[in-house]
């Protein structure tokens, strides 16, 4: 396959960016789209021009670090997947493709398609975690939670914090991710004793940061690598209204 990028450039944050082309050429269709841009940045190398700069690590579709917008898509054309488990298989002979960062103000650009996410780190820290004291650890069993409940946070559970529900939303909205960590916990037994306090201040910094609002178009849970639903996020209006009535 012989295609041509069209790859957002930036050194930094506070330089104004542009695409530049690229050419790439005898790409095998079982290549990964991470490998893909190793090889045209084997060749940049070689010619020695700079390199893309780019996010990953594990390439395993469990980090959520790959996190590039591709032809107008979160993760690229394919569904329930991250940037690393595209193929190019999912492209044809000759097309162009479009590469792009996460386009958020909570995600500022560090360099090209590498932005800085710690947005999502910092909401963690306000509230997403329990840090009562619930005692030693207990047998397996010893605290029966329904199969229902369990399932429903096991889900919550599967979120990677990649970004995909921000960059494609068109708010800029966080209110996916921020809703499976609190629906994860909101499950649970242990989650309940800090609901309240959680629900607010997780919102709270979600709204500080510069997350836009939720909507409810549900273009977050069509890119959504790992088909986080939204119905997460009525928990979360819940469990914040139910705090707020309470105060």
């Amino acid at each position: 396959m012989n295609l041509k990028l069209k790859i957002w450039r930036q050194k930094s944050a506070k330089e104004k960016g542009r695409f530049e082309e690229y050419q790439v050429e005898n790409i095998s269709p079982d290549t990964s789209f991470l490998e893909m841009l190793d090889i045209l940045n084997n060749n940049l190398i070689h010619e020695g021009k700079d390199p893309v700069v780019f996010d990953h690590d594990c390439r395993e579709g469990i980090c959520g670090m790959c996190s590039l917008f591709i032809d107008g898509r979160a993760h690229g054309p394919d569904d329930d997947i991250t940037t690393c488990q595209l193929h190019m298989r999912k492209f044809k002979d000759g097309d162009t493709i479009t590469i792009e960062p996460w386009r958020s103000a909570a995600f500022p650009i560090i360099k090209d398609l590498a932005v800085d996410r710690s947005a999502f780190d910092k909401i963690l820290q306000a509230g997403g975690f329990i840090s009562v004291n619930t005692g030693g650890v207990p047998d397996a069993n010893a605290i029966p939670i329904p199969k229902k409940d369990a399932d429903e946070s096991m889900d919550a559970s599967a979120c990677i914090g990649c970004g995909a529900c921000v960059a494609t939303c068109k708010n800029g909205s966080a209110m996916l991710f921020v809703a499976a960590r609190v629906s994860a916990l909101a499950k649970l037994p242990q989650g309940r004793i800090e609901a309240a306090r959680r629900a607010k201040a997780m919102v709270a910094k979600m709204d500080e940061l510069g997350f836009g609002g939720c909507t409810n178009t549900g273009a977050c849970e069509a890119e959504c690598p790992k088909g986080i639903s939204i119905s997460h996020i009525a928990r979360l209006n819940r469990e914040f209204l139910a705090a707020k009535l309470k105060d």
